[in-house]
């Protein structure tokens, strides 16, 4: 399964929901967070040595575990990054490295043997191990290959384990584009802005439990700020409660609280993603922002600069590295942070 959508929707949040239920039915679990120009060989490790030390414990061949630690010893230290044996003592597996299976040197092949070995641990307990991807459209563009091709390898075989990633709006595409079948490999499930029923209820329920409520207005205002968004609901909704002095909520509080919210929101999460641009691609993401709050077309931001596209070009490269824009689809860019175009053309110029 994968898991698209802006940044503030839940991805993150849905990751961890649906790793606590693996851990409740006894499953091996771990977690990645993809970084852009870092191999997933080493996090990769690390995640499944975790996974398997949570079910080494129920397994009554300890000689079937030892013999798996010893293909995943093999497959860390085959990353040609890290310095020679460091990482596998990190690791701390105490087995000797197993040789001429995960360990070729080449991503590809040794990655769908260590999921394939994987696989049959959890099959040897009638469990499953479920390995969490985020931030997945950062894994670099082999990698990405190698880890379509150890998938699919285990839609072919039924193996019990399963792969769940998370990333911005533009994942799927960078998934087709390494393999052309993963298009029909993953549940591709998109994360979007919270529903009516379900924003108010965001709000409510924890209300509820401390014995408080809201008005309708009060509740009217606050999806009126927050547009639906899982993070700028929880937002707005912390703040007006901290300003609110007696129960029900009402829209004068939302009012108070309404600049305070949107001030904190200026500064932790759309000011911090500006900081990090280099000026010629806060140009860029301005030129972006005066066109509207919709993908826009590339040239038509280099046409608002009044410059040649290829002169733009290694800008708008950058913000996509950096995760402040994507290609919605072919010549067409957009914010990954909701609302970001607005935040900007309130800036002073």
């Amino acid at each position: 399964m994968v898991l698209t959508g802006l940044r503030g929707v839940g991805k993150t949040v849905l990751l961890n929901s649906f790793r606590s239920m693996a851990m409740q039915r006894l499953w091996g679990t771990g977690k990645i967070e993809a970084r852009p120009d870092q191999s997933i060989r080493r996090p990769i490790a690390s995640a499944l040595h975790m996974a398997v030390r949570e079910l080494a414990p129920r397994h009554r061949a300890p000689d079937r575990i030892d013999q798996f630690l010893g293909v995943l010893k093999a497959f860390a230290i085959r990353d040609p990054a890290a310095p020679k044996g460091s990482y596998a003592a990190h690791l701390g597996i105490d087995v000797p490295a197993s040789r001429g299976r995960a360990d070729s040197g080449d991503l590809e092949i040794d990655l769908t043997e260590l999921l394939a070995d994987a696989a049959s641990v959890a099959s040897d307990l009638a469990v499953g191990i479920a390995l969490f991807v985020d931030e997945m459209q950062d894994v670099p563009a082999a990698d990405v290959s190698a880890l379509c091709a150890a998938c699919h390898e285990l839609s072919q075989t039924g193996g019990p384990l399963i792969v769940v990633g998370a990333g911005l709006p533009h994942l799927p595409s960078v998934l087709s584009a390494s393999k052309s079948y993963s298009e029909r490999l993953f549940r591709y499930v998109p994360i979007d802005r919270l529903d009516r029923d379900a924003a108010d209820l965001a709000l409510l329920a924890p209300a509820w439990r401390e014995g408080a409520d809201f008005e309708q207005a009060a509740l009217d205002a606050l999806y009126a700020a927050a547009d639906g968004y899982p993070y700028f609901v929880q937002a707005y909704g912390k703040v007006t409660w901290d300003v609110a002095a007696a129960s029900p909520v009402t829209a004068a509080d939302v009012g108070v609280a309404g600049p305070v919210a949107a001030g904190e929101l200026a500064v932790g999460f759309f000011g911090s993603r500006y900081e990090r641009a280099t000026p010629a691609e806060r140009e860029y993401m301005r030129a972006m922002a005066q066109l509207g709050d919709e993908p826009v077309p590339t040239a038509q931001v280099a046409e608002e600069l009044g410059r040649k596209p290829s002169s733009v070009s290694p800008a708008r490269d950058s913000l996509i590295k950096k995760g402040l824009i994507y290609s919605s689809e072919r010549g067409l860019i957009a914010f990954t942070v909701p609302h970001f175009g607005r935040f900007l053309r309130a800036q002073p110029a």
